[in-house]
């Protein structure tokens, strides 16, 4: 069982930051990568950011420049530093973990129950 925890939502103004965090625990034997996507009110969810084990990063084309993420392998952890923050960015954001666990061969993801960012103009 993997459990995948976000924090560090809130309401904040625009051009203002916010940092998400992210803590992935259980039977983990390996996570490949690890990211966030995001769904605000009647939109498909997308993805903002994802890194890779190796640190290989892939931003949205509308947060490129504002967001940056980070990842430390040996906790577990992945982090979105979002600066400069937009209206349009309001959502709720979901942490995500491609992941392997003991006794299962394949690779899955594995979600947290999402934080609400809200981005007031």
């Amino acid at each position: 069982q993997v459990h995948v925890v976000e924090s560090g939502g809130g309401l904040v103004q625009a051009g203002g930051s916010l940092r998400l965090s992210c803590t992935a625990s259980g039977s983990i034997l390996s996570i490949n990568s690890m990211g966030w996507y995001r769904q605000a009110p009647g939109r498909q969810r997308e993805l903002v950011a994802s890194i890779t084990s190796g640190g290989t990063t892939n931003y949205f084309d509308s947060v490129k420049g504002r967001f940056t993420i980070s990842r430390d392998n040996a906790k577990k952890t992945v982090a979105l530093q979002m600066d400069s923050l937009k209206p349009e960015d309001t959502a709720v954001y979901y942490c995500y973990c491609y992941a392997r666990i003991f006794g299962r061969n394949l690779y899955d993801n594995y979600w947290g129950q999402g934080t609400q960012v809200t981005v007031s103009s």
